[in-house]
């Protein structure tokens, strides 16, 4: 048996473990995979019946911060049309021991098979509170806005202070300030260092933004945003900082946009990073796709995509197929 038997892969937030034929009385336990903060295993055995176990690696952080998941775990049959058994979803479970998850399935199998894991959420405890916080919620752009000379920044512009200039989005108007925008944004330099009309009128029309989005967008500007509204607006933001030219905020979606990839948004986010060169999430949602199989997950979606992408991602993706096609 090679090493290569007992690697889990892993993209996002999805770990797979490709698993041949058990024979009975058999327990096999994978090398460690990294998916957060923890260091995870995988384990299956083998006797009466076949159980399949999730727990974190033992640590001095494992004991200390014990994860709290909430996952959804598939057990994939690769022999004929991909028989696939789904446990019922997790929600906040604390896992400390092999003990914790426990999952035995009663349905024989046979072949080859998979072991699929997309985890939704991991939670710590907090220290004073014991409040659950999800490790995700913890935005860079949230943290960046904390500094004094942020949050004077982000008061000029919630507390419209002294502004000069008019942003006008597609369901309403906001004040701000042009130095702070032409600091930011070589585009907003240059709209007001030139007789554009921009600068006669004193107004910049984002007409593609609505309020609530652009909102978002001068908070990102201005150091005072919250990683929820981060979260929400980020496709829009996206279209932003690549239309001004800010190449921070178009990498702080770039990553973000990576962290949960999921059946209901892999093709859309597969455009997105098509349109706006996002090599990272491309190779992303493609690696979701083939190497994971999503792709027969959502085979009508997927159809329905074929009939308006662009032909230079139908064929990546059939490139893709090909080159990880094996049989299995």
């Amino acid at each position: 048996m090679t090493d290569s038997a007992y690697r889990v892969d892993t993209t996002s937030r999805l770990a797979q473990w490709r698993i041949d034929n058990l024979a009975s009385c058999t327990y096999r336990k994978s090398d460690p995979f990294k998916i957060g903060k923890w260091n995870w295993h995988l384990a299956v055995e083998k006797n009466r019946t076949l159980s399949i176990k999730l727990y974190p690696e033992i640590s001095n952080f494992t004991r200390e911060n014990p994860p709290i998941a909430s996952f959804i775990i598939r057990l994939i049959s690769s022999l004929g049309d991909r028989k696939t058994l789904i446990h019922p979803e997790v929600i906040d479970k604390q896992l400390k021991t092999s003990d914790d998850f426990v999952w035995p399935i009663e349905v024989p199998l046979t072949g080859k098979f998979i072991i699929d894991v997309e985890f939704l959420d991991l939670k710590t405890a907090a220290p004073n509170s014991g409040e659950l916080c999800s490790i995700w919620a913890e935005g860079l752009t949230e943290k960046q806005s904390n500094a004094t000379a942020l949050l004077s920044l982000g008061r000029m512009l919630s507390e419209s202070i002294h502004t000069d200039i008019i942003i006008n989005a597609s369901d309403g108007s906001i004040g701000a300030h042009r130095a702070v925008l032409a600091a930011r944004s070589p585009v907003f330099r240059s709209m007001f260092s030139h007789d554009l009309k921009e600068k006669e009128l004193s107004a910049i029309n984002i007409s593609d933004m609505s309020i609530e989005a652009c909102q978002c967008f001068l908070n990102y500007i201005y150091g005072n945003i919250q990683n929820e509204d981060f979260l929400t607006h980020r496709l829009a933001l996206l279209r932003a900082a690549d239309k001004y030219d800010l190449s921070d905020l178009k990498e702080a979606c770039h990553e973000s946009l990576m962290e949960d990839i999921d059946v209901k948004n892999v093709l859309e986010r597969l455009q997105t990073a098509s349109l706006y060169q996002l090599p990272k999430l491309k190779a992303c949602c493609m690696r979701y796709l083939v190497r994971f199989g999503k792709i027969f997950d959502i085979r009508d979606d997927f159809n329905a995509f074929l009939q308006y992408a662009d032909r230079e991602i139908i064929s990546e993706i059939f490139h893709e197929v090909l080159a990880a096609w094996k049989g299995f």
